[in-house]
């Protein structure tokens, strides 16, 4: 099935978008948010078993891929927006939203301010606060970055967020995660991680009132389960799943069972 790509207009610039068509008639949609550095074709591994109920949109994220990078340090009512954006661009009035760290608090912004817009959210491998243990982390990570650029953040990042099984087994995923962050520009992960910095969805979640699936990486260190485990329980009816043996990227290091996690919250058949 081919793919459409689109540019989608946003304050200061515009978005790349792409729509796969699904393999049934009168398909519902969902739209696909990716994380920090990286871009839409992280969520390869999910398009084609997506399509056989959804149309399929995905985005990069701004400051990110194809995407432009608007001046300006971001917050998550922006990249909510954007994520609104697209859904209007291709005339879709609700929509089911899957979004993975970065992207999936995109979706839980969504899901607060446009409620009728969701359909359903699945959030994986996000957590909705910022302790000062975290702050501190990200303060490194801008230095470098100014210094050195995203790219240079690919490998101590790569070993966080894969499980040392995947790397070992699957260099050519490795490196096409590599070259995403190569690829990032500086301006685009620093304004995006002040949305990060500025995060307070934790005690917003129980306004939630769109099914809620949250998926972990049972070894994500950057989203723990336990971070994750007090999400559920403040957000009214959502579940939780657990990815054993993945880490921050369930999605790439473990394809078959986070698309069996999710295949039920969504109507698929695993």
């Amino acid at each position: 099935m081919p793919v459409r790509t689109e540019r989608v207009k946003i304050e200061g610039g515009s978005l790349f978008a792409c729509l796969r068509e699904a393999d049934v008639p009168d398909a519902p949609t969902i739209l696909l948010s990716n994380s920090l550095a990286t871009t839409h074709r992280l969520w390869e591994g999910q398009v084609a078993f997506l399509a056989r109920r959804y149309r399929v949109i995905r985005y990069d994220t701004r400051g990110h891929g194809g995407s432009d990078v608007p001046p300006g340090r971001y917050s998550f009512d922006q990249l909510a927006a954007d994520a609104l954006a697209v859904l209007d661009h291709f005339g879709i009035e609700r929509s089911a939203f899957l979004g993975i760290s970065l992207g999936g608090l995109t979706g839980i912004g969504l899901a607060l301010s446009h409620p009728d817009r969701v359909e359903r959210l699945v959030c994986c491998d996000a957590r909705a606060d910022a302790p000062a243990a975290v702050l501190s982390a990200w303060e490194e990570r801008i230095a470098t970055v100014r210094r050195d650029g995203v790219g240079s953040l690919a490998a101590p990042t790569l070993e966080r967020w894969l499980s040392p099984e995947f790397r070992a087994g699957e260099p050519a995923g490795v490196g096409q995660l590599e070259a995403m962050f190569r690829e990032t520009p500086v301006d685009g992960y620093i304004n995006c991680v002040s949305a990060l910095w500025r995060l307070d969805y934790l005690n917003r979640l129980g306004e939630l009132r769109v099914p809620t699936l949250y998926v972990v990486g049972a070894k994500d260190a950057a989203a723990p389960v336990a971070a994750m485990e007090d999400m559920a329980r403040r957000t009214p009816g959502a579940k939780l799943v657990v990815i054993d043996g993945s880490a921050h990227l369930p999605n790439l290091d473990n394809r078959t069972a986070f698309n069996a996690a999710i295949a039920p919250f969504l109507g698929l058949a695993s």
